[in-house]
């Protein structure tokens, strides 16, 4: 069972579904609201975890009841919460969600997400160092992303940076990754200058641009790639992404090829978004193998 370290946000998603966004200024009236569990780092843990890997969350709630919900789901989801902190001076983060025709949009509160920083990194060196692969997002302080990725990249130890949402960021940091994975809008605000193809040929094997229905696209040294999506009716987009790049953690760290590990990670994202919820439709592994299109020489246990 291979090792994932997860350094992410924690949060509760406030979930609005409605036939149609507001105007500034109007009011409309919603179909339905539910509370869920979210945090990119959650639920790319959250994806990992189901789909069989021994994973570890590093991040900060607050003590709040949404806190001990937040730990309480991670636990449930067999995920180590040791070095899940609480503070005492800011609330547990939260999204606050709207969805109309399967689509949404996302505001995103960090709270006690905010309160990670390098320093605690730091601390957690042998944490991080004794994985087989850590994930980090922009959910938590850009100097915490970067002591992470910092960190990895001296020991050796694998990380794949999911830059979302997307900021402005050093360029170089991307060097010291080996996987970085956003999406088609992230891509062109982290690359003002770059078109799709003179990034990828930039990045080999490294760059792994996911683009929703489009599918994923990468450049393997030689070539442009695209990977296809899986046709599927979208029931909720949310979490599609988180469960991709905690999928193919799964796949890459388990000896997956580069192509292998995106098709399983597509795989995920694809039976993720036919039910409700960032992480109430990501996969088990029975669930996966389930589906006509898991492939048998995909060696995860």
């Amino acid at each position: 069972m291979k090792k994932i370290v997860v350094v992410g946000s924690i949060s509760t998603d406030f979930v609005v579904t409605a036939s149609k966004r507001p105007e500034i200024g109007e009011t409309v009236t919603g179909l339905d609201f539910k509370t869920t569990f979210g945090g990119k780092g959650a639920n790319q843990a959250v994806a990992s975890a189901r789909l069989g890997a021994n994973v570890y969350m590093i991040g900060t709630v607050g003590v709040d009841i949404f806190g001990n919900e937040l730990v309480g789901n991670l636990e449930k989801n067999h995920i180590h919460t040791d070095f899940v902190e609480r503070v005492t001076h800011k609330p547990s983060g939260s999204a606050h969600i709207t969805i109309v025709d399967g689509d949404n949009n996302i505001v995103f509160i960090p709270g006690a997400n905010n309160e990670i920083n390098p320093a605690r990194i730091t601390a957690l060196t042998e944490v991080i160092q004794d994985a087989d692969i850590v994930v980090v997002q922009n959910e938590l302080p850009q100097e915490t992303v970067t002591a992470v990725i910092n960190l990895c990249y001296e020991n050796g130890v694998k990380v794949i940076y999911n830059p979302a949402p997307a900021r402005k960021v050093d360029q170089s940091i991307f060097e010291k990754t080996t996987y970085f994975t956003p999406n088609e809008n992230e891509f062109h605000q982290l690359f003002e200058n770059l078109s799709i193809s003179e990034g990828l040929a930039k990045y080999p094997n490294k760059l792994i641009l996911t683009m929703g229905s489009k599918g994923v696209y990468y450049h393997d040294g030689t070539s442009e790639q695209q990977i296809p999506a899986y046709k599927v009716v979208p029931t909720d987009t949310t979490g599609a992404g988180d469960t991709f790049n905690g999928a193919f953690a799964v796949a890459i760290s388990s000896g997956l090829d580069m192509a292998e590990s995106i098709r399983f990670g597509n795989l995920a994202a694809s039976l993720s978004i036919q039910k409700f919820g960032a992480q109430g439709g990501m996969p088990s592994l029975e669930e996966m193998k389930e589906s006509k299109h898991f492939e048998k020489t995909w060696n995860i246990k």
